[in-house]
């Protein structure tokens, strides 16, 4: 299948998860107390702003806790949302770009989308491949689990600790890259999304959620405490609620997610599109320069102190001040009319 042929209006045409394909896990029972013990997590301060991007210028289903982030039986619906470079149904990731939107679409169900070294590279090199210069990444996953997380198979003894290393390296280029990426990074999930999987969301710019998606860290509950996805998540929702996500294993509901600062918005699975791409039209009608400049700052600025942020916050604002675009926004909302970006 062409890319040419993929519309905006033909993603994530989402199928329903079906919970009853999965047992439920027994209730938290007894974990290692020297996991619980040992787990630290550093906690960094996260400042309060309100921003805005208007006229060119900015200013500062449902199921209990899968063991190890993973369902026990194999998941056999697909969702055609994107399509491969390789134009094969085998790809790892589907991918496509159509008016300034580029997908990236985990295609890999009968694995409940595992982030295997394999996977975390995909993905990585097609985040990095900018050859189409988007205004916007959209990540989402075929499938009724968005992603379980790391694949187990790889962390056993036997693949040895050169391996080991090299699937957690790879797995902090992933995020960082997801969080330092020059356009926003939206996630649609769909289902479950669990350990790595839950890390990858929390790594992202904005969440969409269906009604019937599970978030969960449930890595002590099998004696590998969550330590990595604990990072992104710790600085994307409060401290007690990360704890108890952490340290019991337990998922949170959509719902929850939303509350806490998780996700972004949480939509019926038949809305999913529909939010998808107002919100990714929304972005896509503004200064991509501006939007790149604005993306820059609040993640340079959430490590600071006030004093230091504010700062940072002026010189941004002088500099954007200076840029084509941002005097072409305010020329147009003196002249009640569209403004003409020139990139």
């Amino acid at each position: 299948m062409n890319t040419s042929k993929v519309h905006t209006n033909q993603v994530f045409t989402l199928s329903p998860a079906r919970c009853d394909n999965y047992p439920l896990s027994s209730s938290m029972t007894m974990f290692s107390k020297s996991v619980i013990r040992t787990a630290t997590v550093a906690f960094r301060t996260r400042l309060p702003f309100h921003s805005s991007i208007q006229n060119g210028a900015f200013t500062s289903v449902p199921m209990s806790v899968l063991r190890c982030g993973f369902a026990t039986q194999p998941v056999s619906k697909t969702l055609p949302s994107a399509v491969s470079p390789r134009s094969s149904e085998h790809a790892l990731c589907l991918v496509s770009s159509q008016n300034g939107i580029k997908r990236i679409v985990l295609n890999n169900p009968r694995k409940r989308n595992a982030l295997s070294l394999e996977m975390m590279e995909e993905i990585l090199r097609h985040l990095k491949d900018d050859k189409d210069y988007p205004r916007l990444i959209v990540l989402s996953a075929n499938g009724p689990v968005f992603s379980s997380g790391h694949d187990l198979k790889e962390l056993k003894t036997d693949t040895g600790k050169l391996h080991h290393e090299k699937v957690f390296s790879t797995c902090t280029l992933l995020m960082c890259a997801i969080e330092d990426a020059p356009v926003p990074v939206l996630a649609v999930v769909n289902g479950v999304a669990a350990a790595a999987g839950c890390q990858l969301v929390a790594s992202c710019d904005m969440v969409v959620a269906s009604k019937i998606s599970q978030f969960s860290t449930p890595g002590v509950s099998n004696g590998l405490f969550c330590s990595t996805p604990s990072i992104p998540l710790i600085r994307a929702i409060p401290k007690k609620v990360a704890a108890k996500m952490l340290y019991t294993g337990d998922s949170i509901s959509a719902q929850e997610a939303l509350q806490c600062g998780l996700v972004t918005s949480v939509v019926e699975e038949s809305q999913l599109e529909e939010e998808t791409l107002r919100i990714a039209n929304r972005i896509c009608e503004k200064s991509p320069a501006v939007v790149r400049l604005g993306k820059e700052f609040l993640n340079r600025q959430r490590g600071m102190d006030r004093t230091a942020a504010y700062r940072d916050g002026e010189r941004t604002m002088l500099k954007n001040l200076k840029m084509d675009d941002c005097q072409e926004g305010i020329s147009a909302f003196f002249e009640k009319r569209k403004p003409s970006w020139t990139s």
